[in-house]
């Protein structure tokens, strides 16, 4: 079983890659600026977490180093999930795309919403577009390395 989750693991760590880099390109084409959602969720766990991240610049360094580590550990961790959860299953490339995106999209917005950072309900159109787009970049990515390094049986 360690396999498995080692290698849904990677998918996870492929995956969270993939998403950076959409979120990237999403920077680039429109101009926008990051995102400061991962910083700001970061520094509100830290406080209920009751870690002292200090004042000032070093902790607005520390929490821009957190968020992105957040995020890639939720990934990492739903390639895990994903794959002990599944590795006896046949499930269509398609579904798993869906499953690990929808997976890591609700995890990673439950938590912002959870410590008050955003509202989903107040989203436009385009911040929708934002979320999915990405989220969708990770379950292709994940999903394709999950079937790389874990080819299902036919038969």
């Amino acid at each position: 079983m360690t396999g498995v989750a080692v290698d849904g693991m990677l998918a996870g760590a492929v995956g969270s890659a993939a998403l950076n880099m959409v979120s990237y390109l999403d920077m680039t084409v429109r101009g926008r600026p990051a995102s400061s959602t991962p910083d700001e969720t970061a520094g509100r766990l830290a406080d209920t977490a009751h870690l002292d991240l200090g004042t000032g610049e070093p902790a607005a360094n520390r929490r821009a180093g957190l968020g992105p580590l957040l995020g890639y550990g939720l990934g990492v961790g739903v390639g895990a999930v994903f794959a002990v959860a599944t590795h006896r299953r046949l499930l269509a490339p398609p579904l798993a795309v869906g499953l690990l995106g929808a997976a890591v999209m609700v995890l990673s917005d439950a938590t912002m919403t959870a410590v008050g950072v955003t509202d989903p309900r107040r989203w436009s159109r385009t911040d929708w577009l934002a979320d999915i787009v990405p989220h969708l970049a990770y379950g292709a990515a994940a999903a394709a390395t999950w079937y790389r390094l874990r080819p299902p049986c036919r038969g």
